[in-house]
């Protein structure tokens, strides 16, 4: 019993470690506001560890707008999820975009946005 325990959790750990990857972001300014079209990536298996959300981040870590992902995305990978009306402080010239997990939660790792 220990051991097929043990196997289960080793087999399930790689998985569990890898957080969401942002492998790609498009942005456009319409009017006051931009819109926000992020790429990807995660090995979700279903509703208990799946990528549920992402979001925009200043240069300084303070959250501008969040994204929430309604649901698992396990047979498309990677996935492109879009967010429109997002107010940016005037002169900010670069965003931070920082995807999550459940249960692992936010990746450290954030891709820098060149805004123009």
């Amino acid at each position: 019993m220990k051991h097929a325990l043990l196997a289960l959790l080793l087999t399930a750990l790689p998985a569990l470690a890898e957080p969401p990857q942002v492998d790609a972001v498009k942005v456009r300014k319409s009017g006051d506001a931009w819109r926000f079209d992020v790429t990807i990536s995660h090995p979700d298996t279903g509703w208990d560890h799946y990528a549920d959300a992402w979001r925009v981040l200043d240069m300084d870590g303070n959250q501008i707008a969040i994204r929430e992902l309604a649901h698992p995305h396990v047979q498309e990978q990677p996935f492109t999820r879009s967010l429109s009306g997002v107010r940016i402080p005037e002169g900010t010239t670069q965003v931070q975009i920082q995807a999550r997990d459940l249960p692992g939660g936010w990746n450290p790792e954030t891709k820098i946005v060149n805004l123009r």
